[in-house]
């Protein structure tokens, strides 16, 4: 990008309700709400509407009418919200600032949200959210002024000399937790805006299982359905940003979804025209798929080393990579998601993942010299949930693994079958004769 251009750019991001301002540093980052907003069957909250509310009341400035708003531009350190849509709760608010969890309110049946507070992920720690004992409706003045009030109240006395100390759950627990939805009530309360907050409500408590997001799915609207498609580690070259905005022009009216998971949706395909879209040669080459393996679907990684100062190793290249061997090498019967991170900082939230890399160091001998020598290695975490049954896998399964292949995949393969009941893949004759004469 040329820096004459940078000005058109952002007034066109502007004029497209989407923005940088903000994006970074101690301010509120972007609002994560459903990516099946409105074209859900099982939905129980739009969150469109309150992502774009809340957009508006950290990034806009009310006088100017213009993107920056300096009210929320320097709190003690980074926000995150998330406004969940359905029981599956694709914005993962157990690792947000602010987490609204729909949740109907048990006398009166209106829908609403229960709040929970305080998840985040850095070097010193990492935190669930808690249950913060309050219930809002869901309706965008509630939703607007019970954020606002947890934001000043964060803003104005949460630990600005220790920025380890400096997320929301220090104060929270500094307030403790009744103590603190008591500030956040008296709060709301000075705004005379007419909001009330009620306890927290009861849970659904009928089965439920996460849905994926990949592949084909009927819509609610008649004949449309929604189609997930993977992009490796969440990265794409210029071609492919092409070829993503071609295949929404044609089928889906223009309108990209993202995951967090970082892969794409297109919405409101015709029933009628989903076999073409498949069939398009922009899924159908290299990278981007309609119908990924469990492993290669569902792995996602950080920045890493290439672009990121932080990161220990190089992260997306390498998540790619394994992604497609362990595909070729084992079998399993349900998504496993694999995150990676290049720090502790854990950008790519490996506590959350069924099976989680973060950078670090390793030793391993040297056939040359005969030591052992200091090379790119990482640790590995087990066992993260999320949806309802969300849960972080904070202490490390195994530590100073080396990220070199013939270290790092065996030791993936053999979690795969001790943890997650996966089988060696079974070659067919054909791949083996191919294999054989040097053509697989």
């Amino acid at each position: 990008v040329k820096i004459e251009d940078a000005p058109d750019i952002i007034d066109g991001l502007h004029a497209r309700n989407q923005t940088s301002f903000q994006s970074a540093l101690d301010s509120v980052r972007n609002m994560v709400g459903s990516p099946l907003a409105g074209i859900d069957d099982q939905e129980m909250v739009d969150t469109r509407e309150f992502c774009n509310a809340l957009n508006d009341l950290v990034s806009l400035d009310p006088v100017t009418e213009t993107r920056g708003n300096p009210m929320w531009g320097n709190l003690p350190r980074k926000f995150n919200i998330a406004v969940s849509g359905s029981r599956d709760d694709y914005a993962h608010t157990h690792i947000n600032d602010i987490g609204l969890v729909p949740c109907k309110h048990a006398e009166t049946g209106v829908m609403g949200f229960n709040l929970v507070l305080g998840g985040y992920m850095s070097i010193k720690r990492v935190a669930e959210s808690i249950p913060a004992d309050m219930w809002i409706p869901a309706d965008r003045e509630s939703v607007v002024t019970l954020s606002e009030a947890i934001l000043r109240i964060f803003r104005d006395e949460s630990e600005r000399k220790d920025r380890q100390k400096a997320r929301l759950m220090w104060l929270v627990e500094k307030y403790g937790v009744a103590e603190f939805k008591q500030a956040v009530i008296n709060e709301i309360n000075s705004y005379d805006r007419g909001v009330t907050v009620s306890d927290a409500q009861p849970l659904p408590t009928e089965p439920f299982e996460r849905r994926e997001l990949m592949g084909v799915h009927k819509q609610p609207q008649e004949g449309k359905s929604r189609v997930g498609v993977l992009i490796p580690s969440g990265r794409l070259s210029a071609t492919e940003c092409r070829e993503i905005a071609d295949l929404a022009d044609a089928y889906s009216g223009g309108e990209i979804r993202l995951t967090v998971e970082q892969n794409f949706i297109l919405p409101n395909v015709d029933d009628g025209k989903v076999n073409a879209l498949l069939k398009e040669t922009a899924l159908n080459g290299a990278r981007l798929k309609a119908n990924p393996g469990f492993i290669e679907g569902n792995t996602v990684s950080c920045t890493g080393a290439q672009f990121c100062g932080l990161a220990l190793v190089e992260t997306k290249a390498n998540a790619e990579l394994v992604a497609k061997k362990l595909e070729d090498l084992v079998t399993v019967d349900r998504p496993i998601r694999i995150h990676w991170t290049g720090c502790p900082n854990s950008c790519g939230q490996v506590q959350v993942a069924d099976i989680g890399i973060m950078g670090g160091p390793a030793r391993k001998l040297n056939e040359e010299t005969g030591k052992m020598m200091a090379v790119p290695g990482c640790k590995i975490f087990v066992g993260g949930r999320i949806g309802e049954d969300a849960h972080l896998a904070l202490e490390p399964y195994k530590e100073g693994v080396p990220l070199a292949e013939e270290s790092l995949i065996p030791e993936l393969v053999e979690i795969l079958k001790n943890e997650f009941g996966a089988t060696d893949k079974t070659m067919r004759k054909r791949d083996k004769l191919k294999k054989l004469v040097g053509l697989a």
